[in-house]
């Protein structure tokens, strides 16, 4: 057994939630330390090393706050790319030594409570032990990659990578590629590899109802202009999805045609998640409405697409499920991809894949397709599965992954009845995925920095939510699911439903992010109502 390391504060993962955690718990005093399984810092943008990887989120909001990160920092497109992310963490770096307090290459397996000493124990893949009163979990709700049963998936002689763990400088120039999946991260693949292959066949389930992406270059006026920062900054927290722009409160079947017809045109040509989070109220709630949002953007799609064959296959007259209830991708060129006489769409609903074979990829239909190169653009198992890897056993000894099984349950998204003093940031049950992801996170690590320092103050060794308010709340997170057309989307990790025997329910807290921060702003108001507080019988200083 290795010698214990104490420290006062431990942190999982160190991207954005893992870094705010840790810079903020050295203000209040305490010892904290990262453990990080990458070899750097960025969390999933670490990782996120495939052709075309940027973010969804425009400047300034996808950066950290304080104006000490980005008063001297300049990104280059209005829309970053994973290279500048990871150039970003390096500067932060550089500017308050983050890397001191985070241990990389250590992957944390098992995590034990004592309530005997009120301590999280940790123990890493490599045998290290660290022991803390605090343990935050900051493994993000895309850490832990999938990849289908697809028979014969071993005999493949070429090439193979997923996504998420794409080689460093790889050359895909001039090759026969495959790509299987067409989410986000395939949307973004698609469109950069396709002019550059010798050949690319896309194999699509779902067609993705994605966005434009609006991308450009910042002007040399933009790079250095920012005034405005620190008032978007302070939007955040004001709107439903923590971005700088808001949902129209008005009914999209109160409008008239005329009116809606100039408001999709607006949100269409803004682009970016204007036409799906700056729409109006009872888009995500109303059959009809749903159904006129969808009509527009299948209109605006087939525009660019010549073949009407492809017409079909990539926005059909009959929408494959309400738009929305998927978070839309964003896209540069990816329909005009499919008119190149080097790609091929497949669509696995009329010729499944039957097997992956030492050439290729065989359909139901005989037909076999061959390839250099693989690509496994087959996601995550989201918002959970980075939380339920890591074996994590509470006051009852029971594994989070056992307990969850059935369903996640969660107080305020953030923790867990029986695991005392741990926190998960842009997890399960919280907004996350309905946000910009900074937004979300640093609201949430304010809310557990206050709570640390409050403990503190009081002298409370322990915090731990009650099986009371944890089921009232994720009653709360079921109730605002099934009041949307969330349910209508088959594969939808929203619900989990992308991963065999994950039980479908709503991950995330739908009801926006003022309403989620005023539940958890006004438990802590009242002394942190619906956790059982411990006090410590010897001083903590």
């Amino acid at each position: 057994m290795s010698e214990i390391q104490e420290y006062d504060v431990l942190v999982i993962g160190a991207g954005f939630s893992g870094v705010h955690q840790l810079l903020n718990i050295r203000k209040l005093g305490l010892t904290v330390k990262v453990l990080e399984a990458g070899e750097g810092l960025a969390g999933t943008w670490l990782w996120n090393r495939y052709p075309g990887a940027r973010v969804d989120t425009p400047l300034p909001l996808y950066q950290f706050s304080d104006p000490e990160l980005w008063r001297d920092w300049t990104f280059t497109e209005k829309y970053p790319d994973g290279r500048e992310l990871k150039a970003y963490f390096e500067y932060v770096d550089k500017k308050l030594d983050v890397k001191r307090d985070v241990l990389f290459n250590s992957r944390v397996v098992a995590a034990r409570w004592s309530d005997s000493i009120d301590r999280w124990t940790l123990t890493t893949e490599d045998g290290q032990v660290f022991r803390g009163q605090f343990l935050s979990l900051c493994t993000g709700i895309g850490s832990k990659y999938h990849i289908p049963k697809f028979k014969g998936l071993d005999s493949f002689q070429g090439e193979m990578h997923h996504t998420a763990r794409w080689p460093k400088d790889y050359d895909y120039k001039g090759k026969r590629v495959g790509i299987i999946g067409t989410g986000a991260t395939g949307v973004q693949v698609i469109q950069e590899i396709a002019p550059l292959v010798a050949h690319l066949t896309v194999f699509q389930r779902t067609p993705n109802l994605t966005l434009p992406m609006r991308q450009r270059t910042l002007t040399p006026e933009e790079k250095v202009k920012k005034d405005l920062y620190a008032v978007s900054f302070g939007r955040r927290y004001q709107t439903f999805t923590g971005l700088n722009f808001d949902i129209n409160p008005k009914l999209m079947l109160d409008a008239t045609p005329e009116e809606r017809a100039l408001a999709f045109e607006e949100h269409w040509e803004k682009g970016g998640f204007h036409f799906w989070m700056g729409s109006y109220a009872d888009l995500l709630l109303n059959p009809k409405a749903n159904d006129e949002a969808y009509a527009f953007w299948r209109k605006k799609v087939r525009e660019r697409i010549p073949d009407a064959e492809l017409q079909e296959k990539l926005a059909p007259m009959k929408a494959p499920h309400p738009f929305g209830v998927k978070r839309p991708s964003l896209e540069q060129r990816y329909y005009e991809v499919y008119s190149q006489p080097n790609v091929t769409l497949v669509d696995v609903n009329k010729a499944a894949i039957e097997q992956i074979t030492p050439k290729g990829v065989k359909t139901s239909d005989g037909v076999e397709y061959e390839f250099d190169v693989l690509i496994l653009a087959t996601g995550f198992d989201m918002v959970t599965g980075g939380i339920t890897s890591i074996d994590i056993r509470g006051q009852d000894g029971v594994p989070i992954k056992e307990k969850w099984a059935d369903g996640v349950r969660s107080y305020l998204g953030l923790a867990s009845a029986t695991y005392p003093n741990m926190f998960w940031i842009y997890g399960p049950q919280s907004p996350s995925s309905f946000t910009n992801g900074p937004s979300c996170i640093e609201l949430t690590s304010e809310w557990i920095i206050d709570c640390m320092k409050f403990m503190k103050e009081k002298n409370i060794s322990s915090i731990v939510p009650t099986e009371e308010a944890q089921h009232s709340y994720s009653e709360l997170v079921d109730q605002l699911g099934a009041a949307g057309l969330w349910s209508g989307a088959k594969t939808s990790w929203y619900l989990g439903r992308n991963i065999e025997g994950k039980k479908p329910q709503m991950l995330q807290f739908s009801g926006g992010i003022p309403a989620w921060s005023k539940l958890c702003d006004d438990s802590a108001a009242k002394g942190y109502e619906g956790f059982h507080l411990k006090r410590s019988i010897i001083s903590q200083y």
